[in-house]
């Protein structure tokens, strides 16, 4: 019994060696037919198309493994090496699609931190190449926020927690750039619009300074002295050690004005609210 089950070990290992060295050079066959292997030989193609930087080949005969062998333990393992075959070959769509049926079907297995790390990066990895649409950012946010969320012990946290920083640091950017193009065109409300989201909700990031300055040149262009002084009170107290309090205190001096904050408008409640503690 033994001699016969290491004949058919060896057979299979003869198989899969003919296989791999008939389709090694070209890669992937998809007219061929998989049923005569076993879920381990044609597992252990897909690593060898990946080692070969065959990615989409690779994540096929990890998609036929869970095709002819649905409730195997092999199957559970090609899955999530789908969802990173086809991430490696930026396919994001189905890198995604692979993840979430991942998540799915094992919400409770060890990779499942690693498939929803995945399918976060499926949106991530997108972010610089889209124009003004935010979608993709917004949606890698949400998917980020999970891993940190749900998944808090794992070994992604960490990084979900910096790309998550990263990707709410470039929503703010887009605003910032939309911002900045409005005030070139001395649309100043709209300039505006756009720097307040940044100064209200994406205070933590990176752009906030700039964005107080540029209030300050949209503001007094408006004659709107009030709220171009209190601007300058939030970014003096802030950001005295940048270069944008640096430009927003000449500007306002060369005007006569101090970075004060006055009257009762929407940067003077900030002001009074985060600075002075004043909440009602």
């Amino acid at each position: 019994m033994v001699g016969t089950k290491a004949a058919v070990r060896f057979a299979g290992a003869i198989l899969l060696a003919a296989v791999l060295t008939a389709c090694g050079r070209q890669g992937a066959d998809r007219d061929q037919n998989l049923e005569g292997f076993t879920p381990e030989q044609i597992f252990t193609r897909g690593e060898y198309e990946l080692s070969q930087n065959r990615s989409d080949d690779a994540a096929w005969y990890f998609s036929e493994v869970e095709r002819l062998y649905p409730y195997s333990d092999w199957a559970k393992r090609a899955l999530i090496m789908q969802a990173f075959s086809y991430h490696s070959d930026k396919n994001y769509e189905e890198s995604r699609a692979a993840a979430q049926r991942y998540i799915d079907f094992y919400p409770t297995d060890e990779d499942a931190a690693y498939a929803q790390y995945l399918l976060a990066l499926s949106y991530y990895d997108q972010i610089d190449e889209v124009g003004r649409d935010q979608g993709l950012t917004f949606q890698a946010l949400q998917s980020l926020r999970t891993v940190i969320e749900v998944y808090p012990d794992s070994e992604y946290a960490t990084s979900a927690v910096l790309k998550f920083d990263l990707a709410f640091d470039h929503l703010a950017g887009k605003e910032m750039e939309i911002g900045r193009y409005y005030l070139r065109q001395d649309h100043y409300s709209a300039a505006i619009n756009r720097f307040r989201v940044v100064v209200e909700d994406f205070q933590t990031t990176s752009h906030t300074a700039e964005a107080l300055y540029r209030l300050i040149e949209a503001y007094l262009s408006l004659g709107l002295v009030d709220e171009a002084q209190s601007a300058g009170a939030i970014l003096g107290y802030n950001y005295q050690s940048s270069e944008w309090y640096d430009a927003g205190y000449k500007l306002l001096t060369s005007r006569g004005l101090d970075l004060k904050s006055r009257g009762n408008n929407w940067l003077s409640q900030i002001y009074r609210q985060t600075i002075k503690g004043e909440w009602l």
